[in-house]
């Protein structure tokens, strides 16, 4: 890791807050279930995984929406592997990022192998799935990146306080690196981000969001 790492302030109950962004990294009353309601859900996953599906994701942040996918992933049953891209400016060290998902017992075994993972990452994290961290300003690692992605976790803190992740090119960047009937999900709903995604060629719908938060976006590449 070779990107200065996230510096962190942590809540009473342990909650991980970027000091950068002012923002905390997951839901404050239920991370897990925020994240399999945002990003599994809004992607309509697992129900559309296939053998060698690709999730790319902006903000790996704990890694806790990856262990989500993981999770669902092996719980699916599917051959193949899931291949999982994510792209981070701050990474959190591996010490941290096991006081993050400490919260999370079911994850608990994924969770190890990913911090062990984190302290060489140049062996596969496990047979059936790959993950790749690219480091680095997003404007830069996306459009430079040569995968497509089947569903985009876009993941980053809230455009309030992290416009740069929220960019129109970056936006049009995303959409250019969706497959087609490609999908993205993302817990916000502001009405510039979703313009920005209905430029760059989505589908946009604003659905329900989760818990307290009234609404969160969605989207499909015809």
């Amino acid at each position: 890791m070779n990107q200065p790492h996230a510096h962190l302030i942590w809540t009473d109950d342990e909650t991980p807050i970027a000091r950068a962004f002012d923002d905390p990294y997951y839901s404050l009353a239920n991370g897990l279930a925020e994240t399999r309601y945002v990003f599994l859900d809004g992607n309509d996953l697992p129900a559309r995984f296939f053998p060698a599906f690709e999730i790319a994701e902006l903000g790996f942040g704990t890694g806790l929406s990856f262990l989500t996918a993981w999770q669902a992933w092996d719980r699916s049953g599917h051959a193949g592997t899931l291949h999982f891209t994510s792209f981070e400016a701050f990474p959190m060290s591996p010490a941290d990022t096991a006081r993050a998902l400490a919260p999370f017992a079911e994850l608990r075994s994924y969770a190890d192998t990913l911090v062990n993972w984190l302290q060489d990452p140049f062996m596969p994290i496990a047979p059936n799935v790959s993950l790749t961290i690219c480091q680095g300003d997003a404007r830069r690692t996306v459009p430079a990146w040569d995968g497509q992605a089947d569903a985009w976790f876009l993941d980053g803190f809230s455009p309030a306080k992290n416009p740069e992740l929220w960019e129109a090119d970056l936006m049009k960047a995303v959409g250019t690196k969706t497959a087609p009937a490609g999908t993205f999900a993302t817990y916000t709903a502001a009405g510039h981000v979703r313009q920005k995604l209905a430029d760059a060629g989505f589908d946009v719908q604003r659905i329900k969001g989760f818990g307290r938060k009234r609404h969160m976006s969605i989207g499909t590449k015809p």
